[in-house]
């Protein structure tokens, strides 16, 4: 089996994937674990969907793919620049609205009452930062995912700590199920109980 093979990209993933790269952008997500989020997405019709760090639209579009006509999904990201790119390629999608905000104020300012049925948490408000927060907005049997969880010689000193830490503090959640993926880029999948 090769997981790499018959992926069915998002139509509009070349292009966005083109302008990312003339953009710079280099802390995207992978195509595997964009795949793995769209399979997971299209467990929950008619949901609403969060996606807490947007980029330039690459998991966006994956998730985007995997939701029903009736699913609502918000994104979420501090950078302008990076979310001109995803609105240029997906921002007609009726089911979508973009925020430009900081998150952690954009987090905070929510009743942080249960609303999402899924939580993709791409960025460090909603995983390293304001956790409880954001799990405040995950609706029972909701799943909340985060990526980049195995390490990478490029991380930041002290970046690891950070890392190792969190997989602890989920590890002994009694509100949570959790599954650890030593796959893509890392992953942990958790659904709320």
């Amino acid at each position: 089996m090769n997981d790499h093979l018959a992926l069915h990209e998002p139509e509009a993933i070349s292009a966005i994937w083109a302008d990312t790269k003339a953009c710079g952008f280099e802390m995207a997500s992978d195509s595997l674990t964009c795949s793995l989020l769209r399979t997971l997405a299209a467990s929950k019709p008619s949901g609403r969907f969060l996606e807490l760090g947007s980029g330039t639209g690459l998991s966006t579009a994956w998730i985007l793919d995997g939701i029903d006509a009736d699913s609502r999904f918000t994104t979420v990201d501090n950078d302008a620049t990076l979310l001109a790119i995803l609105k240029q390629h997906l921002g007609d999608d009726p089911r979508l609205t973009v925020v430009c905000a900081d998150v952690d104020e954009w987090i905070l300012s929510q009743k942080l009452q249960p609303v999402y049925d899924f939580i993709f948490a791409d960025t460090w408000p909603g995983k390293y930062r304001l956790l409880e927060e954001t799990f405040s907005l995950l609706k029972s049997s909701g799943f909340y995912v985060i990526d980049d969880m195995q390490y990478r010689a490029d991380w930041p000193e002290g970046h690891g700590e950070k890392a190792a830490n969190l997989v602890k503090i989920l590890e002994q959640r009694s509100d949570f199920r959790i599954t650890k993926i030593s796959w893509a880029s890392g992953m942990i999948l958790a659904v709320k109980k």
